[in-house]
């Protein structure tokens, strides 16, 4: 048992030696090829990492798991909330909301849905 605590670490530490590799790489072979860009050290690389885990890694939450996908949590979490929340609002609630967020830039359709329950009366 203790010794899994020992290789734990070196295991993680091998890992990010290797996709640090891997990084510096592929980056070498293709980037001054393709774009003109300047070959890179292992830092460079590594910093590399670190920057894209940062931007696009996601934010971590309890535990330390993934918010979009740890333990307990869906992808489609939020639908599940939105739609016990939209069963549970009034009719005014409702076209309040869509007259808020339905009449945006983002829609494609001309009418709402409470317009073509309007109509349809």
């Amino acid at each position: 048992m203790r010794g899994k605590f020992i290789l734990m670490p070196i295991f993680f530490v091998l890992m990010g030696i290797a996709m640090t590799l891997v990084v510096m790489l592929l980056w070498n072979w293709l980037m001054p090829v393709l774009f003109g860009l300047s070959v890179i050290t292992f830092w460079q690389a590594l910093g590399v990492l670190v920057l894209s885990k940062i931007l696009f890694g996601g934010h971590w939450g309890k535990r330390g798991h993934c918010c979009h996908g740890g333990y307990g949590h869906s992808h489609s979490a939020w639908k599940e909330k939105f739609k016990s929340k939209w069963q549970n609002m009034s009719d005014e609630d409702r076209r309040k909301w869509e007259e808020k967020f339905c009449g945006s830039k983002w829609q494609h359709t001309t009418t709402s849905s409470s317009d073509s329950v309007e109509a349809e009366k």
